[in-house]
């Protein structure tokens, strides 16, 4: 359960994506409905976010665009285009900004200015980030994936100053401080940073100010009682109760009060409503719903959530 100071401290710092707290055995739909696939936004949608007001965010693995749903709409309300190629992830903050990772010939973090129009460059790396995060203390975090490192920068820094290492020494390797080729990352409100470790097949836990991880899932953790398979995405309930988006074993799993559960994409491989095949990333709406970027089948899938199944959902 959250804490009453730290339920408090989720309303004060109003985060801008949803951690519905739900009863301890919630269980969603099996069979996804197809919330937009490659013809709804041009090309094969492969990133998603949804905010608190449930505007639903998707991009295209090509068109170099951000289609937005407002209000429940069927259809793209709006499409964003700026000066960024193939963005690999993106980030909404409460104003409406649009954090955006460009893809693979752009080493650098970019922001959509909503009140603007307007895009300026917030970061600079190395290496492209395959998934960006925007704490509570507008510090900006990027996941390197050939680089083996997830690094970090504070929004109201000068943008020439040097990112600093969050996790990952560069090379990789499977101890304690590193990491072999990080996807997804999450920073909680206690600024701790969990990664999807896709090539150690693990979910790391980096404390605040820590650069020795903890094995919070996977074969080498202290409690072993699941396997992933190129974990790609992790999401955190209200109760901090994990969500992986296990890819390689085309399922989402969650961790609960009773151990790991699969609750979407639970079949084999495949296509049907009831399937995922290399699923990248998810989100979940103020009700509890689940979207996942279903990338092989060039879908987002929404799992709608079964309220009636265990009682009342509460958003904290």
């Amino acid at each position: 359960m959250v804490t009453p100071s730290v339920k408090y401290f989720l309303l004060d710092v109003a985060l801008s994506f949803n951690q519905p707290k739900f009863c301890p055995t919630p269980v969603w739909n099996p069979n996804g409905i197809t919330f937009a696939n490659r013809t709804t936004v041009d090309e094969d949608p492969i990133n998603i976010f949804v905010d608190t007001n449930n505007t639903v965010y998707i991009t295209s693995g090509q068109s170099n665009k951000i289609f937005v749903w407002f209000n429940d709409s069927i259809h793209p309300t709006k499409i964003i285009s700026g000066d960024f190629s193939t963005p690999e992830s993106i980030f909404v903050t409460n104003n409406a900004d649009i954090f955006i990772a460009n893809g693979v010939s752009e080493y650098r973090v970019d922001k959509w200015i909503s009140n603007t129009n307007t895009t300026v460059t917030v970061m600079n790396t190395i290496e492209y980030c395959l998934s960006i995060f925007v704490d509570i203390n507008d510090t900006l975090y990027c996941s390197m994936k050939e680089y083996h490192q997830v690094v970090k920068r504070w929004l109201n820094e000068n943008l020439t100053t040097t990112t600093v290492v969050a996790a990952g020494t560069g090379f990789w390797g499977s101890g304690s401080n590193e990491l072999q080729h990080p996807f997804g990352i999450f920073v909680d409100v206690n600024f701790d940073l969990y990664v999807a470790d896709c090539g150690n097949d693990r979910i790391q836990l980096f404390q605040s100010g820590q650069l020795n991880g903890t094995t919070v899932v996977g074969v080498s953790s202290s409690n072993p009682t699941i396997s992933l398979s190129r974990p790609s995405g992790i999401v955190l309930d209200a109760d901090k109760y994990l969500f992986i988006v296990d890819s390689d074993n085309h399922r989402i799993i969650r961790s609960g009060p009773n151990g790991f559960q699969c609750v979407v994409g639970c079949s084999e491989r495949g296509s049907q409503s009831n399937q995922l095949l290399m699923p990248k990333t998810l989100s979940f709406d103020s009700y509890g719903n689940m979207f996942v970027s279903d990338v092989e089948n060039k879908r987002i899938q929404k799992y709608l959530f079964l309220e009636k199944c265990c009682g009342k959902l509460k958003v904290v």
